[in-house]
């Protein structure tokens, strides 16, 4: 049994979060609204005649556009083209005058645009909305599905993992998409900054119990974390926890510069404090060993050309790394960062440069495609020993134990593993190398929130060099000291943070929207980049402004949701509470008229933003 006893209500409107363990029961969760699963006992009910959106796993491999395809989300409109389609064919003029308004009504002659934006978003090309579905690989006919799903015209709207095949870019697209979808939405997501933007409940799984909190992510591991002190164990690994993390977070901030990246950073780790607090019962405990040898530099490109074939990705890419660099890369879809983790790895050659590595480098290197190099018919501990045939078992055991691989499971054969638990093996392997550099493509896709902590807790204490390719922007922040953007063919560094990197896109997007007409082709790049930082930079009040006001009304909201939870209990009508009951008024009463004044606050902010970006 997954969970027993469980008793929550969703409300209309309302955008939750599911968390708990990968095979916790959130995916069973989700079939039982779609109908698929069936209760063993207890009642289970949700309105009659809801629209409800999710995301298939499968897509067929057919020969319609990709732009099709989306459309068909938005099932309306096939319903109207099709009746359309008869009424015409039976020559029926009042039937067909009918269905034009109808769909005028829906606005469908305008999808094609809405779906196009969407693909845009998810970071499809206009040449590839014409592709046909079956040409897409794997990971992007997902994206199509996602989008499928997000062109339905949905009262409920499902997704598992949404984040696990975009990039950043899509990532950040996506978030901002949801936080203003207007139904109710149902996610499960291990990425910690996706759900605290978006979710305003957070529904926790864990020994086989549900509970529901109000507010998004951080407020759940701040709730969690009081339960849990409340444990004289758990309080007592709490302290070590928080001990543990403060000592870095002094050690940084005597080390950092006052960089906006710098700073940044010193805020994730002070967060980090409370997470850890959330965290301490997790399976996973594990850390990196001080490497060996630590040469300076490392690693180093001189002038190398990154591309497949006759096709350059990246140009005259210079870059020394030295022990105890902590780099993150940024950039679009395509635009190389993968090609340069290759490159770094020696997974793939140079098409011109030179590649020098020191003589006592020791890689440590995490991309996808190494689960796939796991033997399926051996165990974790067998895979291990290949590693150290003369450690003991025992001591193989207890590491393998740090990534939670128990009992029976450390003898078992890897094949019948989940993703997550393929990948904590690959993580396993990597951590018992013992490198002096690690380079990580992605490390955090299909491993859950606990995971997540836990490696972004353990890379905290590395003391060799990190290259870091991640949609996940917690563990950039915490684990990153500086970027570097790949973009237009270069590798430079970026001067800022992941907020600057938000802003960055979305100029980045207005620009790439205009008619290449508009554009005045005199500018040199020395120019334009100045250009772009000038906007930047002018922007980011606005932004912040923007952010500010979204703060305050989910601020007044979830107070205005505590209190009528409040008024709801029947003990509060009672003579004795007549006092509480009268300060209880008074203060939803000031709610209110603060939550009318923060939201007017906020559409003016976003108003002028919107003004701003037409007007430059």
């Amino acid at each position: 049994m997954l969970f027993s006893n469980a008793t929550f209500t969703i409300h209309k409107g309302q955008k939750v979060g599911f968390t708990g363990a990968n095979g916790a029961g959130k995916s069973s969760l989700f079939a039982l609204v779609r109908n698929e699963l069936h209760l063993d006992e207890g009642d289970f009910s949700m309105p009659p005649g809801l629209e409800i959106a999710h995301v298939a796993q499968e897509t067929p491999a057919v020969s319609s556009t990709a732009i099709d395809y989306v459309m068909d989300g938005d099932r309306e409109l096939r319903r109207l083209q099709k009746a359309l389609a008869k009424a015409e064919n039976d020559h029926d003029g009042l039937k067909q005058a009918e269905l034009h308004a109808a769909l005028e009504i829906i606005g469908g002659y305008t999808v094609q645009a809405k779906a196009a934006r969407l693909m845009n978003g998810l970071g499809f090309t206009s040449d590839q909305e014409k592709n046909a579905v079956n040409s897409f690989s794997g990971g992007w006919r997902m994206r199509l599905n996602l989008a499928q799903a997000l062109m339905c015209r949905s009262d409920v709207l499902m997704l598992d993992e949404p984040t696990n095949h975009l990039d950043l870019d899509a990532v950040i697209w996506l978030q901002d998409w949801l936080c203003r979808y207007d139904g109710t939405l149902l996610l499960i997501s291990h990425d910690r900054d996706f759900l605290d933007t978006i979710a305003d409940h957070i529904v926790h799984i864990e020994q086989n119990k549900i509970d529901i909190y109000t507010g998004n992510y951080s407020a759940f591991e701040r709730m969690r974390a009081e339960k849990l002190a409340q444990q004289q164990s758990a309080y007592l690994k709490q302290q070590r926890e928080i001990a543990h993390i403060q000592s870095f977070v002094d050690r940084f901030k005597a080390q950092a510069t006052k960089a906006r990246q710098a700073q940044s950073r010193i805020k994730a780790l002070e967060r980090m404090e409370v997470i850890a607090m959330a965290h301490v019962d997790s399976p996973f405990d594990f850390s990196f060993p001080k490497p060996g040898r630590m040469p300076n530099p490392l690693l180093k490109l001189d002038k190398v050309d990154i591309g497949y074939g006759h096709t350059t990705v990246i140009q005259a890419a210079n870059l020394s790394i030295s022990p105890g660099d902590r780099i993150g890369l940024l950039g679009s879809n395509g635009a190389g960062k993968s090609s340069l983790i290759k490159v770094l790895a020696g997974d793939m050659p140079p098409m011109t440069g030179i590649r020098l590595e020191a003589e006592a480098l020791n890689l440590g290197y995490f991309a996808q495609h190494q689960l796939e190099q796991l033997r399926l018919d051996e165990s974790p501990l067998w895979h291990l020993q290949k590693l150290d045939p003369q450690a003991t078992e025992k001591e193989l055991r207890n590491f393998l134990g740090g990534f939670d691989f128990q009992g029976d499971k450390v003898l078992s054969p890897v094949k019948p593993f989940s993703g997550g638990e393929k990948a904590r093996l690959v993580l396993a392997l990597l951590v018992y190398k013992n490198p002096n550099l690690l380079l990580l493509d992605e490390p955090t896709n299909h491993l859950d929130l606990e995971m997540r902590q836990a490696l972004s807790v353990a890379l905290q204490d590395y003391e060799g060099a990190i290259v870091v390719v991640s949609h996940d922007r917690h563990l950039l922040r915490t684990v990153t000291d500086r970027f570097l953007l790949v973009a237009d063919g270069k590798v430079q560094p970026f001067d800022g943070d992941l907020d600057d990197y938000r802003l960055w896109l979305a100029e980045r997007k207005k620009e790439d929207d205009k008619n290449p007409e508009e554009l005045v082709s005199a500018i040199s790049r020395k120019d334009q980049r100045k250009l772009d930082a000038e906007r930047r930079q002018k922007h980011k009040p606005l932004f912040d402004a923007l952010k500010k006001a979204e703060q305050s009304v989910e601020k007044y909201h979830q107070e205005q949701r505590r209190i009528e939870a409040e008024l709801a209990d029947p003990e509060l009508y009672i003579e004795s509470a007549k006092e509480k009951l009268k300060k209880l008024l008074a203060r939803k009463n000031e709610v209110d008229k603060a939550l009318d004044a923060a939201e007017a606050e906020w559409m003016d902010a976003e108003e002028k933003l919107e003004t701003a970006k037409v007007e430059s």
